[in-house]
């Protein structure tokens, strides 16, 4: 079925000629037109993706380990501590972490002790003998 539309405010004259009506596709095709041209449009867009991450490794210091350090470590970073993801496991808090001859921030988070009884030995760093020394921190 083919629609058309005419105009009836249109009136002819030398400076605005008559117009042929306008036509107007089936409602099946208008749609499936539209589509078609909404397509490509939503392939550039950036949608929303869920990905389920595996935790990380876990790597376990169980004993202190020093590094000299040529700098002080800037002031700490201020960090809000949420909920603990659940039992068993506890805050340790961010720190400075000395990587690749600078100092990394390493972001505070919860994590579960190596074994029971185990507490966290947080990192310091010391001035020895005019040496700057930067002591990781570890589960003991």
């Amino acid at each position: 079925m083919e629609v058309n539309i005419i105009n009836p405010m249109h009136t002819a004259s030398p400076m605005n000629p008559p117009t042929e009506p306008r036509r107007l596709l089936p409602g099946a095709a208008r749609i499936t037109l539209c589509a078609a041209a909404l397509l490509p449009a939503l392939a550039l867009t950036p949608g929303c993706v869920v990905a389920v991450r595996p935790a990380p490794a876990a790597v376990v210091y169980t004993e202190p380990q020093e590094v000299v350090v040529t700098e002080l470590p800037p002031a700490p970073v201020a960090e809000y501590v949420g909920v603990a993801p659940g039992p068993g496991f506890i805050w340790i808090g961010g720190y400075y972490h000395w990587s690749g001859g600078r100092w990394v921030w390493y972001r505070g988070h919860y994590e579960r002790p190596p074994h029971p009884g185990a507490r966290w030995i947080g990192p310091r760093y010391e001035v020895r003998g005019g040496t700057r020394v930067y002591v990781r921190g570890y589960w003991h």
